[in-house]
Protein backbone atom coordinates (compact mmCIF):
# COMPACT_ATOMS: atom_id res chain seq x y z
CA UNK A 1 0.00 0.00 0.00
CA UNK A 2 2.83 2.03 0.62
CA UNK A 3 4.33 1.93 -2.26
CA UNK A 4 0.85 2.69 -4.46
CA UNK A 5 0.49 5.60 -2.44
CA UNK A 6 4.18 7.02 -3.45
CA UNK A 7 3.17 6.03 -7.11
CA UNK A 8 -0.22 8.27 -6.71
CA UNK A 9 1.45 11.43 -4.55
CA UNK A 10 3.78 11.67 -7.18
CA UNK A 11 1.48 10.88 -10.33
CA UNK A 12 -0.87 13.13 -8.29
CA UNK A 13 1.99 16.07 -8.38
CA UNK A 14 3.11 15.80 -12.41
CA UNK A 15 -1.07 16.15 -12.96
CA UNK A 16 -2.45 17.68 -10.17
CA UNK A 17 -0.33 20.27 -8.96
CA UNK A 18 -1.34 23.78 -10.77
CA UNK A 19 -4.93 22.92 -9.76
CA UNK A 20 -4.43 22.23 -6.02
CA UNK A 21 -1.93 25.64 -5.60
CA UNK A 22 -4.26 27.99 -7.61
CA UNK A 23 -7.25 26.53 -5.52
CA UNK A 24 -5.38 27.08 -2.58
CA UNK A 25 -4.17 30.43 -3.18
CA UNK A 26 -7.79 31.41 -3.99
CA UNK A 27 -7.97 31.37 -0.26
CA UNK A 28 -5.06 32.52 0.97
CA UNK A 29 -4.01 35.32 -1.12
CA UNK A 30 -0.37 34.55 0.01
CA UNK A 31 1.75 32.50 -2.81
CA UNK A 32 4.32 31.19 0.08
CA UNK A 33 1.18 30.28 2.26
CA UNK A 34 -0.33 28.26 -0.57
CA UNK A 35 2.94 26.40 -1.18
CA UNK A 36 3.18 25.64 2.64
CA UNK A 37 0.09 23.85 3.10
CA UNK A 38 0.00 22.51 -0.65
CA UNK A 39 3.22 20.66 0.54
CA UNK A 40 1.71 19.73 3.59
CA UNK A 41 -1.30 18.34 2.02
CA UNK A 42 1.08 15.89 -0.31
CA UNK A 43 2.89 14.59 2.82
CA UNK A 44 -0.26 13.72 4.80
CA UNK A 45 -1.18 11.78 1.35
CA UNK A 46 1.56 9.67 1.85
CA UNK A 47 0.44 8.02 5.10
CA UNK A 48 -3.44 9.01 4.53
CA UNK A 49 -3.83 7.20 1.15
CA UNK A 50 -0.88 3.99 2.11
CA UNK A 51 -3.47 3.59 5.32
CA UNK A 52 -7.23 3.95 3.72
CA UNK A 53 -5.66 3.79 0.13
CA UNK A 54 -6.29 6.15 -2.81
CA UNK A 55 -8.92 8.41 -3.30
CA UNK A 56 -11.23 8.46 -6.49
CA UNK A 57 -10.23 12.01 -7.10
CA UNK A 58 -7.10 13.18 -5.85
CA UNK A 59 -7.11 16.78 -6.91
CA UNK A 60 -10.11 16.87 -4.86
CA UNK A 61 -8.90 14.76 -1.74
CA UNK A 62 -5.20 17.27 -2.22
CA UNK A 63 -7.07 20.65 -2.81
CA UNK A 64 -9.45 19.83 0.36
CA UNK A 65 -6.52 18.91 2.52
CA UNK A 66 -4.50 21.75 1.30
CA UNK A 67 -7.75 24.87 1.89
CA UNK A 68 -8.73 23.03 5.51
CA UNK A 69 -4.92 23.30 6.27
CA UNK A 70 -5.12 27.39 4.65
CA UNK A 71 -7.88 28.09 6.42
CA UNK A 72 -6.55 26.56 10.38
CA UNK A 73 -3.63 28.62 9.14
CA UNK A 74 -5.49 31.96 8.64
CA UNK A 75 -7.87 31.44 11.88
CA UNK A 76 -4.72 31.15 14.10
CA UNK A 77 -3.33 34.46 12.88
CA UNK A 78 -4.44 38.14 13.53
CA UNK A 79 -4.75 38.47 9.44
CA UNK A 80 -7.96 36.03 9.44
CA UNK A 81 -10.66 39.08 10.09
CA UNK A 82 -9.06 41.16 7.42
CA UNK A 83 -9.08 38.32 4.59
CA UNK A 84 -12.69 36.66 5.52
CA UNK A 85 -14.57 39.14 3.22
CA UNK A 86 -12.69 38.48 0.39
CA UNK A 87 -12.72 34.42 1.38
CA UNK A 88 -16.91 34.59 1.50
CA UNK A 89 -16.37 36.44 -1.65
CA UNK A 90 -15.00 33.84 -3.44
CA UNK A 91 -18.22 31.63 -2.48
CA UNK A 92 -15.78 28.50 -1.24
CA UNK A 93 -17.86 25.85 -0.51
CA UNK A 94 -17.14 22.29 1.58
CA UNK A 95 -16.64 20.43 -1.73
CA UNK A 96 -14.86 22.22 -4.61
CA UNK A 97 -15.80 22.15 -7.47
CA UNK A 98 -13.11 20.55 -10.00
CA UNK A 99 -14.82 19.82 -13.49
CA UNK A 100 -13.47 21.08 -16.77
CA UNK A 101 -14.35 24.66 -16.57
CA UNK A 102 -12.93 25.34 -13.14
CA UNK A 103 -9.78 23.76 -13.39
CA UNK A 104 -8.56 26.28 -16.14
CA UNK A 105 -9.77 29.08 -14.54
CA UNK A 106 -8.25 29.32 -11.22
CA UNK A 107 -5.27 28.40 -13.07
CA UNK A 108 -5.50 31.33 -15.69
CA UNK A 109 -5.96 33.29 -12.07
CA UNK A 110 -2.38 32.08 -11.04
CA UNK A 111 -0.99 32.66 -14.85
CA UNK A 112 -2.28 36.16 -14.89
CA UNK A 113 -0.77 36.84 -11.15
CA UNK A 114 2.54 35.94 -11.81
CA UNK A 115 2.39 37.76 -15.32
CA UNK A 116 1.80 40.92 -14.06
CA UNK A 117 3.32 43.85 -15.62
CA UNK A 118 4.97 45.15 -12.31
CA UNK A 119 7.48 42.01 -12.67
CA UNK A 120 10.36 41.20 -14.64
CA UNK A 121 9.18 39.69 -17.80
CA UNK A 122 11.97 36.79 -17.09
CA UNK A 123 10.58 36.39 -13.19
CA UNK A 124 6.87 35.79 -14.65
CA UNK A 125 7.95 32.60 -16.67
CA UNK A 126 10.14 31.54 -14.13
CA UNK A 127 7.59 32.02 -11.38
CA UNK A 128 4.23 30.33 -13.37
CA UNK A 129 6.70 27.24 -13.83
CA UNK A 130 7.78 27.04 -10.57
CA UNK A 131 4.03 27.54 -9.45
CA UNK A 132 1.82 26.48 -12.08
CA UNK A 133 4.01 23.38 -13.41
CA UNK A 134 5.74 22.25 -9.83
CA UNK A 135 8.52 22.22 -11.56
CA UNK A 136 11.94 22.54 -9.22
CA UNK A 137 14.15 25.55 -9.17
CA UNK A 138 16.48 23.61 -10.87
CA UNK A 139 14.37 22.78 -13.24
CA UNK A 140 12.98 26.15 -14.26
CA UNK A 141 17.19 27.58 -13.96
CA UNK A 142 17.89 25.17 -17.12
CA UNK A 143 15.10 26.51 -19.02
CA UNK A 144 17.05 29.47 -18.43
CA UNK A 145 19.96 28.90 -19.04
CA UNK A 146 21.21 30.19 -15.44
CA UNK A 147 22.47 29.22 -12.25
CA UNK A 148 20.03 27.43 -9.72
CA UNK A 149 20.75 29.98 -7.35
CA UNK A 150 20.36 32.84 -9.78
CA UNK A 151 17.06 31.20 -10.27
CA UNK A 152 16.22 30.84 -6.77
CA UNK A 153 17.08 34.74 -5.98
CA UNK A 154 14.55 35.51 -8.83
CA UNK A 155 11.83 33.39 -8.20
CA UNK A 156 12.23 34.97 -4.26
CA UNK A 157 12.11 38.20 -5.65
CA UNK A 158 8.86 37.86 -7.50
CA UNK A 159 7.25 36.42 -4.84
CA UNK A 160 7.74 39.18 -2.84
CA UNK A 161 6.96 41.76 -5.12
CA UNK A 162 3.45 39.87 -5.44
CA UNK A 163 3.05 40.79 -1.96
CA UNK A 164 4.80 43.94 -1.38
CA UNK A 165 2.74 45.40 -4.67
CA UNK A 166 -0.81 43.97 -3.57
CA UNK A 167 -0.76 42.16 -7.10
CA UNK A 168 -4.54 40.82 -7.23
CA UNK A 169 -5.10 37.02 -7.75
CA UNK A 170 -8.22 37.81 -10.80
CA UNK A 171 -7.98 37.09 -14.15
CA UNK A 172 -7.67 40.81 -16.12
CA UNK A 173 -10.74 42.78 -17.41
CA UNK A 174 -11.44 41.72 -21.50
CA UNK A 175 -10.14 45.51 -21.81
CA UNK A 176 -6.66 43.98 -19.82
CA UNK A 177 -6.16 41.07 -20.86
CA UNK A 178 -4.22 41.65 -24.35
CA UNK A 179 -1.51 43.80 -22.66
CA UNK A 180 -0.65 41.20 -20.69
CA UNK A 181 -0.99 38.31 -23.17
CA UNK A 182 2.69 38.57 -24.31
CA UNK A 183 3.66 37.79 -21.07
CA UNK A 184 1.08 34.97 -20.36
CA UNK A 185 2.05 33.44 -24.11
CA UNK A 186 5.77 33.15 -23.06
CA UNK A 187 4.70 31.11 -19.66
CA UNK A 188 2.42 28.66 -21.89
CA UNK A 189 5.41 28.35 -24.69
CA UNK A 190 8.08 27.45 -21.94
CA UNK A 191 5.86 25.18 -19.89
CA UNK A 192 5.12 23.01 -23.34
CA UNK A 193 9.11 23.39 -24.36
CA UNK A 194 10.09 22.04 -20.96
CA UNK A 195 7.35 19.38 -21.17
CA UNK A 196 8.04 18.03 -24.75
CA UNK A 197 11.46 17.68 -23.81
CA UNK A 198 12.63 17.42 -20.10
CA UNK A 199 15.45 19.01 -18.92
CA UNK A 200 15.93 16.83 -16.36
CA UNK A 201 15.37 13.01 -15.72
CA UNK A 202 14.40 9.52 -16.92
CA UNK A 203 11.90 10.43 -19.23
CA UNK A 204 11.79 12.62 -22.96
CA UNK A 205 9.02 13.82 -22.57
CA UNK A 206 6.81 14.98 -19.75
CA UNK A 207 2.96 14.66 -20.82
CA UNK A 208 1.77 16.34 -17.97
CA UNK A 209 3.88 19.68 -18.67
CA UNK A 210 2.50 19.23 -22.23
CA UNK A 211 -1.16 18.18 -21.57
CA UNK A 212 -1.14 21.72 -19.50
CA UNK A 213 0.32 24.02 -21.94
CA UNK A 214 -2.07 22.37 -24.62
CA UNK A 215 -4.83 23.40 -22.05
CA UNK A 216 -3.89 26.47 -21.26
CA UNK A 217 -2.86 27.63 -25.18
CA UNK A 218 -6.93 25.98 -25.47
CA UNK A 219 -8.57 29.02 -22.46
CA UNK A 220 -7.06 31.30 -23.89
CA UNK A 221 -7.71 31.31 -27.80
CA UNK A 222 -11.40 30.51 -26.12
CA UNK A 223 -10.99 33.78 -24.39
CA UNK A 224 -9.77 35.78 -27.26
CA UNK A 225 -10.61 34.01 -30.31
CA UNK A 226 -9.38 37.46 -32.59
CA UNK A 227 -5.78 37.41 -31.59
CA UNK A 228 -3.22 36.16 -34.07
CA UNK A 229 -0.57 35.50 -31.28
CA UNK A 230 -2.81 33.12 -29.34
CA UNK A 231 -4.08 30.96 -32.41
CA UNK A 232 -0.16 31.00 -33.72
CA UNK A 233 1.13 29.42 -30.01
CA UNK A 234 -1.51 26.87 -30.13
CA UNK A 235 -0.58 25.71 -33.57
CA UNK A 236 2.90 25.53 -32.76
CA UNK A 237 2.18 23.03 -29.76
CA UNK A 238 -0.46 20.97 -31.68
CA UNK A 239 1.85 21.04 -34.84
CA UNK A 240 4.80 19.82 -32.43
CA UNK A 241 3.10 18.13 -30.28
CA UNK A 242 1.75 15.88 -33.12
CA UNK A 243 4.99 13.93 -33.48
CA UNK A 244 4.75 12.39 -29.52
CA UNK A 245 4.18 8.70 -30.69
CA UNK A 246 7.54 8.64 -32.38
CA UNK A 247 9.91 10.43 -30.83
CA UNK A 248 10.99 7.34 -28.88
CA UNK A 249 11.57 3.62 -30.12
CA UNK A 250 9.99 0.86 -28.42
CA UNK A 251 13.27 0.50 -25.72
CA UNK A 252 12.59 4.27 -25.37
CA UNK A 253 15.26 5.54 -26.84
CA UNK A 254 15.72 8.37 -28.67
CA UNK A 255 14.41 8.72 -32.56
CA UNK A 256 15.42 11.76 -34.62
CA UNK A 257 12.84 13.75 -36.96
CA UNK A 258 14.99 12.43 -39.97
CA UNK A 259 13.96 8.82 -38.88
CA UNK A 260 10.22 9.07 -37.33
CA UNK A 261 7.52 7.07 -38.52
CA UNK A 262 5.61 10.03 -40.08
CA UNK A 263 2.56 7.77 -40.95
CA UNK A 264 2.21 7.55 -36.93
CA UNK A 265 2.33 11.41 -36.32
CA UNK A 266 -1.28 13.00 -35.26
CA UNK A 267 -3.00 13.68 -38.55
CA UNK A 268 -5.95 15.39 -36.83
CA UNK A 269 -3.26 17.57 -34.54
CA UNK A 270 -1.30 18.94 -37.78
CA UNK A 271 -4.64 19.62 -39.94
CA UNK A 272 -6.06 22.01 -36.54
CA UNK A 273 -2.72 23.30 -36.48
CA UNK A 274 -2.14 24.18 -39.79
CA UNK A 275 -5.46 25.92 -39.98
CA UNK A 276 -4.55 28.12 -37.36
CA UNK A 277 -1.49 28.75 -39.10
CA UNK A 278 -2.89 30.45 -41.93
CA UNK A 279 -4.76 32.02 -39.47
CA UNK A 280 -2.08 33.46 -37.66
CA UNK A 281 -0.15 34.78 -40.70
CA UNK A 282 -3.57 36.96 -41.88
CA UNK A 283 -2.10 39.23 -39.68
CA UNK A 284 1.06 41.72 -41.29
CA UNK A 285 3.60 41.38 -39.61
CA UNK A 286 3.52 38.06 -38.63
CA UNK A 287 4.33 37.75 -34.80
CA UNK A 288 7.01 35.36 -33.03
CA UNK A 289 4.91 32.58 -32.51
CA UNK A 290 3.53 32.90 -36.08
CA UNK A 291 7.02 32.46 -37.63
CA UNK A 292 7.76 29.60 -35.23
CA UNK A 293 4.33 27.80 -35.76
CA UNK A 294 4.87 28.36 -39.73
CA UNK A 295 8.40 26.65 -39.29
CA UNK A 296 6.89 23.82 -37.36
CA UNK A 297 4.32 23.65 -40.35
CA UNK A 298 6.98 23.16 -42.84
CA UNK A 299 7.97 19.92 -40.92
CA UNK A 300 4.71 18.68 -40.72
CA UNK A 301 3.68 19.11 -44.08
CA UNK A 302 6.65 17.35 -45.46
CA UNK A 303 6.18 13.47 -46.72
CA UNK A 304 9.48 12.56 -45.81
CA UNK A 305 12.68 13.91 -44.58
CA UNK A 306 14.31 14.41 -47.93
CA UNK A 307 11.24 16.64 -49.13
CA UNK A 308 11.89 19.28 -46.30
CA UNK A 309 12.63 22.43 -47.73
CA UNK A 310 15.35 23.56 -45.33
CA UNK A 311 16.02 27.02 -47.63
CA UNK A 312 12.45 27.49 -46.75
CA UNK A 313 12.92 27.23 -43.14
CA UNK A 314 16.61 28.77 -43.39
CA UNK A 315 14.03 32.46 -44.87
CA UNK A 316 11.63 31.77 -41.52
CA UNK A 317 14.73 31.50 -39.41
CA UNK A 318 16.61 34.54 -40.73
CA UNK A 319 12.71 36.04 -40.35
CA UNK A 320 12.50 34.79 -36.46
CA UNK A 321 15.84 36.05 -35.38
CA UNK A 322 15.29 39.71 -36.71
CA UNK A 323 12.26 39.68 -35.13
CA UNK A 324 13.28 38.23 -32.06
CA UNK A 325 17.17 37.97 -31.46
CA UNK A 326 17.97 34.73 -29.33
CA UNK A 327 21.14 32.72 -29.33
CA UNK A 328 18.39 29.79 -29.79
CA UNK A 329 16.85 30.57 -32.46
CA UNK A 330 20.63 31.16 -34.15
CA UNK A 331 21.85 27.99 -32.88
CA UNK A 332 18.74 26.61 -35.07
CA UNK A 333 19.36 28.67 -38.11
CA UNK A 334 22.71 27.31 -37.76
CA UNK A 335 21.23 24.10 -38.30
CA UNK A 336 18.94 24.93 -40.77
CA UNK A 337 21.42 25.91 -42.90
CA UNK A 338 23.72 22.70 -42.22
CA UNK A 339 20.97 20.81 -44.13
CA UNK A 340 20.25 23.20 -46.56
CA UNK A 341 23.98 24.04 -48.05
CA UNK A 342 26.10 21.07 -46.08
CA UNK A 343 27.58 20.41 -42.79
CA UNK A 344 30.76 22.87 -43.69
CA UNK A 345 28.22 25.54 -43.87
CA UNK A 346 26.51 24.56 -40.86
CA UNK A 347 29.32 24.15 -38.82
CA UNK A 348 30.52 27.55 -40.43
CA UNK A 349 27.62 29.18 -38.61
CA UNK A 350 27.67 27.74 -35.09
CA UNK A 351 31.83 28.21 -34.57
CA UNK A 352 30.33 31.85 -34.78
CA UNK A 353 28.13 30.99 -31.88
CA UNK A 354 30.47 29.58 -30.01
CA UNK A 355 31.50 32.94 -27.65
CA UNK A 356 27.53 33.33 -26.75
CA UNK A 357 27.54 32.97 -22.84
CA UNK A 358 23.76 31.80 -22.97
CA UNK A 359 24.96 29.18 -24.97
CA UNK A 360 28.10 28.01 -22.94
CA UNK A 361 26.49 25.56 -21.35
CA UNK A 362 23.67 24.69 -23.65
CA UNK A 363 24.05 20.64 -24.84
CA UNK A 364 22.54 20.86 -28.07
CA UNK A 365 25.56 23.47 -29.19
CA UNK A 366 28.16 21.28 -28.60
CA UNK A 367 25.39 17.85 -29.79
CA UNK A 368 24.55 20.00 -32.90
CA UNK A 369 28.52 20.49 -33.69
CA UNK A 370 29.43 17.08 -33.27
CA UNK A 371 26.84 16.02 -35.65
CA UNK A 372 28.03 17.98 -38.45
CA UNK A 373 31.88 16.83 -37.44
CA UNK A 374 30.83 13.22 -38.12
CA UNK A 375 28.98 13.95 -41.42
CA UNK A 376 32.25 15.49 -42.25
CA UNK A 377 34.40 12.77 -41.17
CA UNK A 378 36.28 14.59 -38.43
CA UNK A 379 36.15 12.13 -35.99
CA UNK A 380 38.50 12.83 -33.31
CA UNK A 381 36.85 16.58 -33.33
CA UNK A 382 33.25 14.66 -33.15
CA UNK A 383 34.48 12.72 -30.18
CA UNK A 384 35.40 15.59 -28.28
CA UNK A 385 32.33 17.26 -28.82
CA UNK A 386 29.87 14.74 -27.94
CA UNK A 387 31.85 14.37 -24.81
CA UNK A 388 31.38 17.83 -24.42
CA UNK A 389 27.50 17.54 -25.01
CA UNK A 390 27.30 14.58 -22.83
CA UNK A 391 28.95 16.00 -19.58
CA UNK A 392 25.99 19.02 -20.31
CA UNK A 393 23.23 16.59 -20.99
CA UNK A 394 20.73 15.77 -17.89
CA UNK A 395 18.06 14.17 -19.22
CA UNK A 396 18.74 10.24 -19.45
CA UNK A 397 16.95 9.55 -23.32
CA UNK A 398 19.24 12.44 -25.07
CA UNK A 399 22.23 11.50 -23.06
CA UNK A 400 22.21 7.46 -24.13
CA UNK A 401 21.44 9.02 -27.73
CA UNK A 402 24.62 10.73 -27.55
CA UNK A 403 26.78 8.28 -25.86
CA UNK A 404 25.50 5.71 -28.52
CA UNK A 405 26.82 8.50 -31.17
CA UNK A 406 30.03 8.24 -29.49
CA UNK A 407 30.55 4.82 -28.89
CA UNK A 408 30.11 3.87 -33.05
CA UNK A 409 32.88 6.73 -33.14
CA UNK A 410 34.98 5.08 -31.15
CA UNK A 411 34.76 1.99 -32.88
Amino acid sequence: MQSEAAAAVAEAHRREWGFVLAATVRVTRDIDLAEECVQDAYAKALTVWADRGVPAKPAAWLTIAARNRALDLLRRESTWQRLMPMVVEDDIVDEPVLDDDEIPDDRLRLICTCCHPALAPESRVALTLRLLCGLTTAEVARSFLVSEATMAARITRAKKKIAGAGIPYRVPSAAELPARIDAVLAVVHLVFTTGHTAPIGERLRRGDLVERALDLARVLHKLLPDNSDVAALLALILLTDARRSTRVDEAGRLVLLADQDRSRWDRAEIAQGIGLVHEALRTRPPGRFALQAAIAAVHAEAPTWEATDWTELVALYDALLELWPSPVVALNRAVAVGFAHGPAAGLAALDLLADEPQLATYAYLAASRADFLRRLGRDADARIAYEEAIALTDNDVERGFLEGRLAELRR
